[in-house]
């Protein structure tokens, strides 16, 4: 199956559906080249043809409810009753159409941006060739690798090409780390941030949000740069659709950062105008049911609109649980502008884990995931949910988080306990670590070794999230000897995408491509969506209306 040309599209009828409450006010229907279809696999077939207006009619006064293709429609005359008409459905059509036009891009689907460079460069040019957005998973990486990436997804796609961006995520443990990343996002002129995990502003994320707004000829605020929000809360949520605070613009002006023109233009727009419900994903997740997070955000961004007279409206994308076409239709029919996918990328030939590691994750069910302790805010409990299948890292990685919470130091560990925990979690002894953690933050952040040298329950988080750090880091290198202690991301949508590509040339491995993912996904959702349109009608779909099977796209 091909995709149809984007010039059709464009030209294609608005969208919108025409059905009459009155079974006889729409007149007749005729059929032309092939017949009208009424039978379970006729109409099964019939759904599938998104990219046509279809005529629903009626095989008789009080027969079954069918479709037509073609034909002739007319006030009266012979015929099948026609109750009315469903103008082609194309993917590019399923979220707001403010998000393509804003973006430049054709389809409302974004790659998000897996830490350690899981969404790798070649992953993001990839989705920007196809049209869609690709963050790169900067989190994690140093400034300089950053750098590189951004080196090569320019030299790929060029200053002014197709719409791309990377990732700032939250560092509570380093905040100078974040400052460091934005300013060398605002200097290599990116375009589009993702910004990811924060439990509200900083100033780095403000800078990004501000510098460079501008009014145009026409008086109206224009952006530099498009600021993505994911999160999960509505608290943290309403400060990235309101204005950015004078308490961290003041700063940013006196600092020289910010001109005074530009923090006042602050004022009248959103930090974000893309905002995206993450909900039960892979990594930080609260996991929140997408049915129950998007429309309180929904109704949260109605009211923040309209309170503060906004120009423009603000978008809400879906992401988390996102891996079948019927996730990606439910979403869509929730108001979502946009969507998210991440998990089931991650199993995909670009994608930036080792093979050993892409092959655990097509293998894993719907239940195979679990929450367990993470590195960078470790010390506060907080959670992300990984693969569970063929690993002992959430198991293990717990053990090390209530060994915290019950003692104060490393010395105060039973011998037993402190020779079991260095044997079978961390591999090495707490000194060895130690030494391997004083040689990161020697340049990374000396002011964590300084406080460790004062606080000894510091000291022994440090050498605990050595290894909650190296365990998200050994399925990115393939270090097989440590794979039972590899930390993969993973949401409950991987297990989903696995049984729907099952028996489908997207089952092996080796065969998902991510564009062939999203196209999939984006055409699976047209189909699911068309046959909801005609259920609604009152057609009588067979199940098999109601499923899409992977098939080569492009």
């Amino acid at each position: 199956m091909s995709l149809q040309p984007l010039s059709e599209v464009l030209s294609a009828p608005p969208l919108g559906a025409f059905m009459s409450t009155d079974l006889s006010h729409l007149g007749t229907w005729s059929p032309g080249a092939e017949p009208a279809c009424f039978d379970a696999g006729a109409l099964a077939a019939a759904v599938t043809r998104v990219r046509e207006p279809l005529h629903v009619v009626r095989e008789g006064p009080a027969g079954r409810l069918g479709v037509g293709f073609g034909g002739q429609a007319s006030p009266n005359g012979a015929g099948y009753p026609l109750l009315g008409t469903l103008p082609a459905l194309y993917p590019e059509w399923l979220g707001d159409r403010s998000f393509c036009e804003t973006h430049g891009v054709r389809f409302p689907y974004v790659v998000g941006e897996m830490a350690r460079a899981i969404t790798t460069t070649r992953m993001v040019i990839a989705m920007a060739r196809a049209g869609m957005v690709g963050f790169f998973g900067a989190g994690g990486l140093a400034p300089a690798q950053v750098g590189k990436a951004l080196d090569e997804i320019e030299a790929a796609l060029g200053k002014d090409g197709p719409a791309w961006g990377t990732n700032l995520i939250h560092s509570p443990h380093s905040p100078e780390l974040e400052n460091v990343i934005a300013d060398l996002y605002l200097s290599r002129g990116v375009r589009h941030i993702c910004v990811s995990a924060f439990m509200g502003l900083t100033p780095a994320v403000v800078l990004c949000a501000v510098k460079g707004l501008h009014r145009d000829p026409q008086g109206r605020i224009q952006r530099r740069r498009h600021i993505f929000a994911k999160l999960s809360r509505p608290e943290v949520a309403e400060a990235f659709m309101s204005p950015a605070p004078s308490a961290l613009l003041e700063p940013l002006v006196r600092a020289g950062k910010l001109s005074a023109e530009e923090a006042a233009l602050a004022a009248h727009v959103p930090v974000a105008e893309d905002i995206t419900a993450e909900a039960d994903s892979g990594g930080h997740t609260d996991n929140r049911p997408l049915a129950a997070l998007l429309p309180v955000l929904l109704n949260l961004r109605d009211r923040l609109v309209q309170q503060h007279r906004y120009p423009r409206p603000i978008r809400v994308g879906a992401a988390g649980g996102l891996g079948t076409p019927a996730a990606v239709a439910a979403a869509f029919s929730l108001g979502a502008a946009y969507v998210v996918t991440g998990s089931v990328n991650q199993a995909a030939v670009e994608s930036g884990l080792a093979e050993d590691g892409k092959r655990m994750l097509a293998e894993a069910g719907l239940a195979d995931v679990m929450m367990a302790p993470c590195a960078d805010m470790f010390e506060l409990g907080v959670r992300v949910q990984v693969l569970r299948r063929g690993t002992m890292y959430g198991v293990r990685a717990q053990r090390l988080y209530d060994l915290y919470r019950s003692y104060d130091s490393l010395e105060a560990l039973p011998a037993e306990i402190r020779q079991r925990m260095e044997s079978e979690i961390l591999g090495a002894t707490c000194d060895e670590v130690w030494s391997e953690v004083q040689h990161f933050f020697e340049t990374r952040d000396p002011r964590e070794l300084e406080r460790a040298q004062s606080e000894p329950k510091h000291r022994m988080a440090l050498v605990f999230r050595w290894y909650l750090g190296m365990a998200s880091k050994w399925p990115v290198e393939g270090e097989t000897r440590r794979r039972l202690d590899y930390q993969i991301w993973c949401g409950p949508a991987m297990g989903a995408f696995n049984d729907w590509v099952r028996g489908s040339f997207l089952e092996a491995q080796t065969n998902r491509g991510v564009v062939q993912i999203a196209l999939n996904l984006l055409e699976g959702a047209a189909v699911l969506t068309r046959a909801q349109q005609l259920r609604a009608a009152g057609v009588a779909l067979p199940a098999a209306a109601f499923t899409f099977a992977p098939r080569l796209l492009g």
